[in-house]
């Protein structure tokens, strides 16, 4: 008995609540989704009934399955910047506003010409940008003062889910970090941030460290899962770092790409640094930090390419590119769909397609772009790794994106590195299945936990030793391809 603890990932699309053993093995899954808002263009939102209606569902089916006496242990980890008010009852009182929101970009100018740019970046470990939800409170300041100045609470996914399970208002800093209202070197709330959003520190959860236990779980909600009342809720982390610590990287030596929707890598830094090139976040195992670079447009780059060239499928497309030779003939993209984060930080930014000629198809174009995600990601890396040491020893791949091998050979040979592929499909939940398994006392520290429940990569992409001059003559050129087209974008923006 209590052989068992619960790994939350609630993400942008669905909770998912997993069992994992001691060893790290998946033992049963639940899944629950809920819709998303997009009420006017920029504008993101989710009902946090519906986060907790999945969640509620989730728990059960899992308990139902495996049996409330197996479970020692919960921990959550969740999309990170999204937020909600509460009332004294709980109650939200605002649509939740997502990490996806654009709609706080004159914010984010106003708080950088009055605080400086440089001071949030250097508080927060995060360049000013409308993902941290600072901005965005800003904006309900602006908008919606009155509900801003009567509500309880602000919570993040992880503060709301523990309000709800235990009773208590309390969240962990791993998980209130990316809100962007906290002092990364000191894990304290920052009293200037806090003021330039509009909120008093008083609507802020109490804050404890990565597994750490939040409290037990109410008698109430025991009912309604299955579970056994006093079942510790242990403090977790964002999905980000949650799922770096799930993939075995928890200190120096080693970094994660994540070849989702999105490219995310992350490297720990024994020291706070902060920089421009990436954001700063507070380490998973609560000792340390992240620095984590993203790239906003990665698969969903490709499923747009197949769409619009009206292709069958990716792989029909891969195929085809696999006999295209290195460098696509002249083309190259820069994969700015979606606007840039790091290392730039311009939301007028957009994708550019420069090189076509008369001779290129849908094939070249398929295999610039996987090409364009790499060199943006070669770029980041150097950058994010200079500051931490240098690069890492081992790289470790998850994602969807690993299931390309032309991908994962181009990647490989423009990062001039071995990719180990983890076979872990649900990282963030296991990395905080790890912090639950630490705080009941199965391991001596997340670090140790994750030794013990990290499984071993699933196979090794080596460079292609004749690809590299190809791509380290391209790398050079399209290093210069933002600056080439930034003022365009700019322009073209304002009209």
């Amino acid at each position: 008995m209590d052989d068992v603890v619960i790994g939350i990932d609630a993400s942008t699309t669905a909770v998912k609540a997993i069992a994992f053993t001691r060893d790290g093995a998946e033992l049963y899954q639940a899944r629950e989704t809920y819709p998303l808002s997009n009420p006017k263009p920029g504008h993101f939102e989710q009902d946090a009934e519906h986060w907790w209606a999945a969640l509620i569902s989730a728990l059960k089916q899992v308990t139902d399955k495996i049996g409330a006496a197996r479970v020692a242990a919960i921990a959550i980890a969740h999309q990170r910047e999204s937020f909600t008010l509460i009332d004294h009852a709980g109650k939200p009182i605002i649509p939740a506003i997502l990490w996806l929101d654009e709609r706080a970009r004159p914010q984010v100018a106003r708080l950088s010409a009055e605080l400086g740019r440089e001071a949030i970046r250097d508080w927060s470990g995060k360049p000013p940008d409308p993902t941290p939800a600072l901005y965005a409170i800003a904006w309900l300041a602006e908008h919606q003062p009155q509900v801003l100045a009567e509500a309880a609470a602000l919570v993040d996914v992880h503060g709301f889910f523990v309000h709800r399970l235990t009773g208590r208002l309390v969240t962990s800093t791993a998980s209130a970090d990316p809100l962007g209202l906290l002092d990364v070197a000191t894990g304290e709330w920052r009293p200037e941030l806090i003021a330039a959003a509009g909120l008093r520190p008083e609507q802020l959860p109490a804050l404890i460290g990565p597994g750490e236990i939040c409290g037990g779980l109410a008698e109430s909600i025991a009912q309604l899962t299955g579970l056994k009342a006093g079942t510790p809720i242990v403090a977790g982390a964002g999905a980000g770092q949650a799922m770096g610590l799930g993939m075995g990287v928890y200190g120096a030596g080693k970094s994660y790409l994540s070849l989702g929707s999105g490219v995310v890598s992350g490297c720990y830094s024994g020291t706070v640094t902060t920089s421009d090139a990436f954001r700063t976040l507070v380490s998973p195992t609560g000792s340390g930090f992240m620095l984590e670079t993203v790239l906003r447009s990665g698969m969903q780059l490709v499923d747009w390419i197949v769409r619009t060239t009206g292709a069958s499928s990716a792989a029909e497309l891969e195929k085809l590119a696999v006999d295209v030779a290195a460098g696509s003939d002249g083309l190259l993209v820069m994969p700015y769909w979606a606007g840039v984060m790091s290392p730039y930080w311009d939301g007028a930014a957009r994708g550019a397609v420069v090189g076509l000629s008369l001779n290129h198809e849908p094939r070249h174009l398929f295999r610039a772009t996987l090409e364009g995600i790499a060199f943006e990601q070669a770029i980041a890396s150097e950058a994010m790794e200079g500051e931490s040491g240098g690069k890492p020893g081992e790289m470790i791949a998850a994602g969807g994106g690993t299931n390309s091998g032309l991908l994962m050979k181009i990647m490989s040979s423009v990062l001039e590195r071995p990719l180990f592929v983890s076979p872990v499909n649900e990282a963030a939940a296991l990395g905080a299945a790890m912090l639950a398994a630490s705080a009941i006392g199965w391991f001596a520290s997340p670090e140790e936990a994750a030794k013990a429940m990290a499984a071993a990569p699933a196979r090794r992409v080596d460079p292609d030793t004749a690809l590299l001059p190809a791509y380290r003559a391209r790398r050079a050129i399209y290093s210069d391809l933002y600056h080439a087209t930034r003022d365009i974008h700019v322009r073209l923006g304002a009209i």
